[in-house]
């Protein structure tokens, strides 16, 4: 294919890349101290640079091209314009340059180039359009979450466009871009993480998730029944446990299924297609159970809550071992990084969108954890083992978390930056969770959590990686005989 570098009129790229916006929402991460109008201007030349020299892919495999994910947390957590560039500098050196695509892509032939890495550019161009006249909110609930490009009736299974699941797929990787440019307001981030979403392979949704008979919520229910206004958010840290099936009852109720035993889960171990093909329906009947109850205030913000520590949960206690200690698995450091991202995405959607985008997750967090190899999650031992973190941090007089971002904004490895400031972020808006707060989810030993755990995260993640000496694992946790 031929390199190519993409021309834009310069009034075009301004309107793609703008100055970041505000966040979307209270609960959405704040901005720290430190970014100038410098900062800025550097920001926006590397996202620009990128956007129009750069394919989303190193090379054919589906390694993702993490500039513009490294430059915003970067920008986010108060690094300066020079090392903004400096980092572009390292990271743009290993990247795949653009391609031309062999033909444009239009309503016509969307479906028949899904998958195929070599029309990036074509779909980049094509939601550059439908963004600009459809706006956030319309684009996502036509072209990630309607039955039209997700499931089409008598299409064979492999052939199905599932445009929802190639948004979560190859570990959320569009849907942080697409999170950014929520985040943000950076319409170049949206258009570049929906043509990535369109050039992944699809996995594992069941088709009944888009019938007709399930869909119920209106385009005019999305702001009135919204979860996140600002009473309810206010209230967030006094949001009580509501009967029903926690997440956390979920991992209880699939670690005593017989269907992922020991011998079978080996079988997939590191297998996630595999696992999904063969047992995919039973990890989203699991997902299915897990209460969703939109009559309740604050329901889908509480939902969102433990979306984010169940993934933060697997991370840690997951990767947990007495007498080993904590290993810092790269996967898992990708089911934590887009939790982040939640909260400024879940306000453009539709009621029932936002469902579907939660379980949706959910199930994909299910897949994942048995794919590398389900580990156990002890709990208590973890919260025993690593008990100094949080009393070191109750003696002194610092906040730690100040340390963490100013160790993360140097740190070599480009997701460090994404991690902890999710972390942190946590820590600030769900820190005050007493011990006892998940005491009825029945988890064994979740009644020990509290939010010291995000702080611990982040100090493990620390000196795990050793100032960037070591890497995250690769290994996941094979399955004993």
């Amino acid at each position: 294919m031929a390199v190519v570098q993409q021309t834009y009129r310069s009034n075009e790229l301004d309107a793609l890349f703008p100055t970041p916006s505000y966040p979307p929402h209270i609960l959405a991460p704040s901005r720290y101290p430190g970014p100038s109008a410098e900062t800025v201007e550097a920001l926006i030349r590397v996202l620009k640079d990128n956007h129009t020299k750069h394919h989303i892919f190193f090379h054919d495999k589906p390694l993702h091209n993490h500039i513009s994910h490294r430059a915003l947390a970067l920008y986010a957590i108060g690094a300066s314009g020079s090392l903004i560039e400096e980092y572009y500098k390292q990271d743009s050196g290993r990247q795949r340059l653009a391609i031309a695509p062999p033909e444009a892509i239009t309503e016509k032939n969307f479906i028949d180039h899904l998958g195929d890495n070599k029309y990036y550019f074509a779909y980049k161009a094509f939601f550059t359009k439908v963004l600009e006249e459809k706006g956030l909110s319309a684009t996502l609930e036509e072209y990630i979450f309607s039955k039209k490009y997700n499931f089409i009736d008598g299409r064979d299974a492999s052939a199905q466009p599932a445009l929802l699941s190639r948004f979560l797929g190859s570990a959320f990787h569009a849907f942080i871009h697409v999170g950014y440019g929520a985040e943000m307001g950076i319409p170049g981030m949206v258009v570049e993480g929906l043509g990535m979403a369109s050039v992944h392979e699809d996995e594992f949704l069941p088709p009944h998730l888009f019938d007709p008979s399930g869909i119920v919520e209106k385009e005019t229910d999305r702001l009135a029944s919204l979860f996140l206004n600002a009473k309810t958010s206010a209230a967030s840290s006094q949001l009580e446990q509501r009967p029903g099936n926690h997440a956390f009852s979920i991992l209880a109720k699939i670690q005593q299924d017989p269907e992922f035993s020991q011998k079978e889960v080996k079988k997939y171990f590191k297998d996630l297609e595999g696992l999904m093909s063969t047992h995919g329906d039973t990890i989203w009947r699991y997902a299915e159970e897990w209460t969703i109850d939109v009559s309740q205030p604050g329901e889908i913000e509480r939902k969102m809550e433990e979306c984010i520590w169940t993934n933060a949960v697997i991370y840690t206690v997951g990767e947990w071992k007495e007498g080993k200690g904590f290993t810092a698995d790269f996967i898992f450091m990708h089911l934590v990084t887009p939790t982040i991202f939640l909260p400024s995405l879940l306000p453009y959607l539709t009621q029932n969108s936002q469902v579907l985008l939660l379980r949706a997750y959910f199930a994909s967090t299910l897949g994942w954890w048995i794919a590398r190899g389900f580990p156990g999650l002890d709990i208590q031992g973890f919260v025993d083992a690593t008990s100094r973190l949080s009393e070191s941090s109750e003696a002194k007089a610092t906040n730690e978390f100040l340390d963490i971002v100013q160790s993360a904004i140097t740190h070599p490895n480009d997701h460090m930056s994404k991690l902890q400031r999710a972390f942190a972020h946590f820590s600030s808006i769900y820190g005050t969770r007493p011990k006892g707060y998940f005491k009825d989810t029945g988890l064994e030993g979740a009644e020990a959590l509290d939010g010291s755990l995000f702080l611990r995260a982040a100090r493990l993640t620390e000196e795990f990686t050793n100032e960037g000496k070591r890497p995250f694992s690769q290994e996941a946790f094979p399955v004993k005989d």
